[in-house]
């Protein structure tokens, strides 16, 4: 069991974010994130978004560095993936005449 994290390079209102993710539940991933600190809205579908300036510090509580191709292919691997559901093409309103 182990919780990985991609380095800060995703750009976000105005910071730098990570992804954090765990290879063996969602239970692993909400409490390593709690111990970081993480608010539980920074939870996106099955990963935590990090803010830059907490990377060392999950880094230190045992987050194992990768590259985001490598995140991906763990958690993928893991069956933790969660994908966006695909988008609708919007309504169309009309109106009668």
């Amino acid at each position: 069991m182990t919780v990985y994290i991609d380095p800060p390079e995703w750009p976000g209102h105005g910071m730098l974010w990570s992804h954090l993710v765990s290879d063996a539940s969602y239970e692993e991933l909400h409490a390593f994130a709690a111990a970081l600190g993480c608010p539980r809205r920074a939870f996106d579908r099955d990963h935590y978004d990090v803010p830059a300036h907490r990377y060392e510090r999950a880094v230190r509580l045992g987050a194992v560095e990768v590259g985001s191709k490598e995140l991906l292919r763990r958690l993928t691997e893991a069956g933790l993936r969660r994908r966006r559901p695909p988008r609708r093409a919007p309504l169309r309103v009309v109106t009668a005449t």
